[in-house]
């Protein structure tokens, strides 16, 4: 039986090595969402720009809420609570999909040898694109309405790999347990939505009784989220201690779940 490498640098080396599969597919993932549709790939703008318009109607006029922070205006609280969207929603769009990833391409485990461990690769990459567009929109709106970001918003990319080996390390051990565990995609459906009121978005972490804080700073999104408002909003360089922290437990999540996946990987044929 087929040995695989449970290498940390295997990560990396089948991604380079597969580099050009993952391209194709990355590419047919994005055009597959839209085809079909009159508008085509316009929707993974027109998207967020809904989505930003109505978190703003219901946050800043229904429940009249404020960050407690510069200008306390409309606008602004839109844009500190789509930042944190952005950052929530490409790691959501990740580890949502990734129950049913092995599930969905059987014929890539029983009729062609196909590096499976690359499709976490191809959903991340795929949720990173429309993450950009969020991000585009995110520009614009900003620059319209308060005017240029400030010059920290250039170190914004340096987010992107925690979260990176944060969304592939929970996208292959779940998409492992998607295959022997059936209910794993309802289950992952709800701790998704729990998550999104245990990330601080649509507020600040300062407004949490400090002894329920301990609970939120459990969420390896939190610090992620905070950095990335410090960054594109307030102006503020987030603290490197912090963010290496993040960076290496997150890189110990990516491999714990590389390995759990490829000691898993030998039974998938038998199950599907």
């Amino acid at each position: 039986m087929q040995e695989f490498s449970l290498s940390p640098s295997a990560l990396f080396l089948s991604l380079w090595s597969n580099r050009h599969l993952v391209f194709t597919l990355v590419r047919r993932e994005i055009a597959g969402r839209y085809r079909g549709s009159f508008l085509g790939i316009l929707w993974s703008f027109f998207n967020p720009v809904f989505m930003l318009s109505v978190y703003t109607f219901v946050f800043s006029v229904v429940f009249n809420a404020r960050w407690g922070v510069g200008t306390g205006s409309k606008a602004e609280f839109a844009l500190v609570l789509f930042a944190g969207l952005i950052v929530f929603n490409l790691f959501a769009e990740c580890v949502t999909r990734a129950p049913n990833l092995i599930l969905q391409n059987p014929t890539y485990v029983k009729k062609v040898v196909f590096p499976l461990e690359v499709l976490p690769w191809v959903i991340f990459f795929a949720a990173l694109f429309h993450a950009g567009v969020s991000l585009l929109v995110w520009l614009l709106f900003c620059f319209f309405i308060l005017g240029l970001p400030p010059v920290t918003g250039f170190l914004f990319p340096l987010l992107i790999f925690p979260l990176l080996f944060l969304s592939l390390g929970f996208s292959w051990l779940l998409a492992s347990l998607g295959v022997y565990l059936r209910d794993v995609s309802q289950i992952i459906g709800i701790l998704v939505t729990a998550l999104l009121f245990l990330t601080p978005i649509f507020y600040p972490l300062s407004v949490i009784p400090q002894g329920y804080r301990w609970i939120v700073l459990l969420n390896p999104l939190t610090l992620i989220v905070d950095q990335a408002r410090d960054l594109l909003i307030f102006g503020r360089v987030p603290g490197w201690w912090g963010y290496a922290l993040v960076t290496f437990g997150s890189l110990l999540i990516s491999w714990a779940g590389f390995v759990w996946f490829q000691k898993t990987r030998k039974g998938f044929a038998d199950v599907i």
